[in-house]
């Protein structure tokens, strides 16, 4: 069985490039500037108000289920900032291929920063060439996936596969960590409390992808500055927790006859 894991990053549009009625509407009634402040930083949650400038992807094959396994191959597909010079941005490689750069790190994991709509197309395609596969995410069935569809529409890209199929408990080849952990009853309280996904890695030993310094609410500010290199190593810590994370409930508490 094949898994791809998968994490988004994602930083709001700037607010000028809105029609005076649509920041209107996107402000409307705030009551001060803290108000003001936090619904723009809200902006990076909606797929019309943001962008995506990052998907991160690990590939793994599970032979049998109780089988240990590691991922075999890692991907970050970064869009490049509006900032021209950055140390970060000198990183990338121009190759024969001049829609984008790239490299591969010490860690083996490839690097490509190109722009949005050739992240997204590239993110497609690469599903699409493992149609067979199942996803796995944290919480990527509320955010990931929506968000990755309906950006998708607003750059005019087709996606390959409707990562929405399925109804809200039931759904195929996705195997969302923040649905399984809550049984898809999350609550605010009991034993279905639903955590953030940091809270979920150190209560089972894994790495906090927050570890290093980087969390989501500074991504915008490393995007304007140009540290595309340091959000794309935090979305990677991300997907490399979600394999973590998935194997602990691989082994103690799926039930599923899929894997």
């Amino acid at each position: 069985m094949q898994l791809i894991f998968f994490d988004i990053e994602t930083v709001p549009l700037p607010f000028d490039s809105f029609s005076d009625s649509q920041q209107e509407y996107l402000l409307r009634n705030a009551k001060d500037d803290a108000e003001i402040e936090r619904r723009k930083s809200e902006m990076g949650l909606s797929p019309f108000t943001a962008r995506i400038v990052c998907i991160g992807l690990a590939k793994a094959t599970i032979i049998q289920k109780d089988e240990d396994f590691s991922v075999e191959k890692k991907v970050a597909l970064c869009t490049k900032p509006t900032v021209k010079k950055s140390s970060e941005l000198r990183m990338f490689k121009k190759g024969k291929n001049k829609d984008f750069k790239s490299f591969i790190d010490d860690e083996g994991v490839s690097y490509y920063l190109a722009d949005e709509k050739w992240i997204v197309e590239t993110f497609w395609n690469k599903l699409k060439e493992n149609s067979n596969c199942t996803l796995v995410s944290f919480n990527g069935r509320n955010f990931d996936a929506p968000f990755l569809m309906l950006r998708s529409a607003l750059l005019g890209i087709r996606p390959t596969r409707n990562l929405m199929e399925g109804t809200r408990y039931n759904y195929a080849k996705h195997i969302d960590l923040l649905d399984e952990l809550t049984y898809y009853n999350a609550s605010s309280y009991a034993a279905t409390r639903r955590f953030n996904f940091d809270f979920y890695s150190r209560a089972f030993g894994i790495p906090s992808p927050k570890g290093e310094g980087i969390d989501g609410s500074k991504v915008p500010d490393y995007f304007n500055e140009g540290k595309i290199y340091s959000i794309a190593k935090y979305c990677m810590r991300d997907v490399i927790a979600t394999y973590e994370l998935f194997k602990v409930w691989n082994k103690y508490l799926n039930f599923k006859n899929e894997l």
